[in-house]
């Protein structure tokens, strides 16, 4: 089953609608990290010293891949970043079948090497725990992509679910709210 909001960064409007009618947060576009001035430098080193030569396209989906697409920076600042580091003379570039292949230099790998707490910070935003799509862990905007999921999920019952489905998916709703209800019930632990 296709779920047509798939790909899109926000929840289907209507979703989106009911949740900021009862005082939640915004569905819309996960938030970004701040992503600091040097950041896609580093992340290009990084990714090369890991990854070993790489084209551009595959230096960008690296750096996606490793941030879990929370951030997938701009051919408009990579390819200069590339130009000014080929420059310092970290790394060269090759052509390869008509693609600019992207290797570290010598010099490059040491850079590399000599500041591994510089390699570190740049990720850091992204690690476990400090999500930056998700804020911190328990922040009420970490409850957010949770609602999205389920309101497409609920979306699909009642798109497309039989009679029977959609009954037991009362059901289920109702007991998950019964459930959080009973969550702001308890004394803090």
């Amino acid at each position: 089953m296709h779920d047509r909001w798939s790909g899109h960064n926000g929840a289907p409007p209507w979703v989106a609608d009911i949740v900021r009618s009862f005082g939640g947060p915004d569905l819309g576009a996960a938030p970004r990290a701040k992503v600091r001035r040097g950041d896609v430098r580093a992340a290009i080193l990084d990714v090369l010293a890991a990854g070993g030569p790489l084209n551009g396209y595959q230096v960008i989906q690296a750096i996606s891949e490793r941030t879990r697409g929370a951030w997938k920076p701009s051919p408009g600042s990579v390819y200069p970043t590339v130009q000014q580091l080929e420059d310092e003379g970290l790394l060269r570039t090759r052509e390869v079948e008509g693609r600019r292949e992207l290797h570290l230099t010598s010099e490059g790998r040491r850079y590399v090497d000599a500041n591994p707490d510089l390699m570190a910070e740049t990720w850091q935003p992204f690690a476990d725990g400090e999500s930056v799509t998700h804020g911190p862990a328990g922040g009420i905007s970490a409850l957010a992509p949770t609602v999205k999921r389920l309101m497409s999920a609920v979306g699909q019952v009642m798109a497309q679910g039989s009679d029977a489905q959609r009954v037991e998916a009362v059901e289920i709703l109702d007991d998950a709210r019964r459930r959080l209800y009973g969550l702001l019930a308890e004394e803090d632990a």
